[in-house]
């Protein structure tokens, strides 16, 4: 059986929201809770596909833990704690699910094969297999040209990985985090540089976790991040609640921009810089936000976003600012198909190796719906301005796709719908409960 969401034109957003825990935060919480040294109990993790996906696998490794609403406590005995399953580890969709979990299983010196869907086994892999070969870490691609699945080899004895200088040819949270993960266990430093910051969440929670973790920003907009091991000492277990996930955020920020007459407020959501570029493009275009800073916790800056219906023009996209909004593209080509004049978005080649060709979808979805986008290798154009027709769309797969394609509905001569909607639940299970909270006309519908 599969949903259709459906949004039809006509009410305004209003009214206070708390989002569900932020992804990226949840993803690496669980991890890292699984390689300290005690007991870990962490609030408002995001119960959805992918958090479900790697709590699965800390079954498999052998890791004590329990769930309640959204709180998550996990009982661990640090790096040496994780066991080799006895079977395959099913990634499922999750490209992060793997290569995170290749970082933590070299780090415990574990074996496993990784697998997961057939969209997995066509995501790079080489990326972390090629570096980790380098530190000593015996994993090898057992697909076509450096995919999955993954095979690791256990480390006997007291061997420590190598040291390892790692000059990342892009921007990517995921392979840094796999080889930062890996380096708790290295015999000296390791050492990546980045060509633009990407999001920081491991640097933080490592660093509250007791590790040795130093991050350098150079005037040229490269990164510099190493981690000098301390094999010794264990990492400290972890006691946060995570904030609120802009990247949800994100969704109803450009709804309720777009819809005339809405104003919102989002409270203690995620405000890590690495993570708002949304909102610093969509203030070059216009956009009424105010941000209310309520401090950090454990690391992570947090506050209340205030939002209001806004006329908005075209503006143009590239990095640095592209690498802060990567997982926001298809909300932002919403909002500049209701802005005035021409939005270009470049630099973003990456966006072809998500969960689908992020770019071909955009592109093809919204011009069902009569927008004026061109495709281009890293991008895309629009000319905005022109009323949205509404009809029939498909998300291929991919759950950021589906709820953008959701909120263009909101402000379109007519009503949208979304197929294949139940995959929405991969990142954000209560989306149309918020939507339909905040007075948004929203439905779904089953079909075979």
């Amino acid at each position: 059986m599969t949903l259709t969401l459906k949004t039809t034109p006509g009410n305004p957003l209003r009214g206070e929201i708390t989002l569900p825990g932020d992804k990226s935060i949840s993803h690496r919480a669980i991890l890292l809770a699984s390689l300290a040294d005690g007991k870990s109990i962490v609030g408002n993790l995001l119960v959805a596909g992918v958090t479900q996906t790697m709590l699965n696998a800390l079954n498999q490794l052998g890791v004590d833990w329990t769930l309640k609403n959204t709180e998550l406590v996990v009982v661990a005995h640090g790096l040496n704690g994780l066991q080799s399953p006895a079977m395959p580890i099913n990634c499922g969709n999750s490209a992060a699910t793997m290569r995170l979990l290749v970082g933590a299983l070299a780090a415990a010196g574990a074996s496993a094969v990784l697998d997961g869907s057939t969209g997995l086994r066509r995501r790079p892999m080489s990326r972390i297999v090629d570096p980790l070969w380098k530190m000593g870490v015996a994993v090898r691609a057992l697909g076509d040209n450096g995919t999955a699945p993954l095979q690791i080899a256990p480390r006997f004895g007291d061997r420590l990985l190598r040291t390892l200088t790692h000059h990342s040819p892009i921007a990517s949270a995921q392979v840094k985090t796999c080889l930062l993960l890996a380096a708790l266990a290295a015999d000296g430093d390791v050492t990546i540089h980045e060509p633009a910051p990407s999001r920081d969440h491991t640097e933080r929670l490592l660093a509250s976790m007791g590790a040795d973790i130093e991050r350098v920003e150079h005037p040229n907009g490269t990164v510099q991040i190493t981690l000098h091991p301390q094999p010794e000492v264990e990492l400290r277990p972890l006691q946060f609640t995570i904030p609120g996930d802009i990247s949800s955020a994100a969704f109803l920020i450009v709804a309720t921009l777009i819809t005339p007459g809405s104003k919102i407020t989002i409270r203690e959501v995620g405000l890590n810089p690495t993570r708002t570029g949304l909102l610093d493009a969509l203030k070059q275009m216009g956009a009424d936000i105010n941000i209310q800073p309520h401090g950090e916790r454990h690391g992570e800056p947090v506050g209340d976003i205030d939002v209001s219906y806004s006329k908005l023009r075209g503006v143009e996209v590239a990095n640095p600012l592209a690498v802060r909004m990567i997982d926001e593209f298809p909300i932002f080509a919403v909002a500049a198909a209701y802005a005035q004049g021409e939005t270009i978005v470049r630099n973003c080649e990456e966006l072809r190796h998500k969960e689908t060709d992020r770019i071909a979808g955009i592109c093809a979805e919204l011009q069902t719906l009569g927008v004026n986008i061109t495709e281009a290798p890293d991008g895309f154009a629009i000319q905005g301005g022109t009323p949205l027709t509404g009809g029939e769309t498909n998300p291929h797969g991919d759950h950021r796709l589906a709820m953008a394609l959701a909120v263009a509905g909101l402000n379109a001569q007519s009503s949208v719908n979304v197929q294949d909607a139940g995959i929405i639940s991969e990142s954000f299970p209560t989306f149309f409960e918020v939507l339909h909270d905040l007075g948004a006309n929203v439905s779904i519908h089953n079909g075979q």
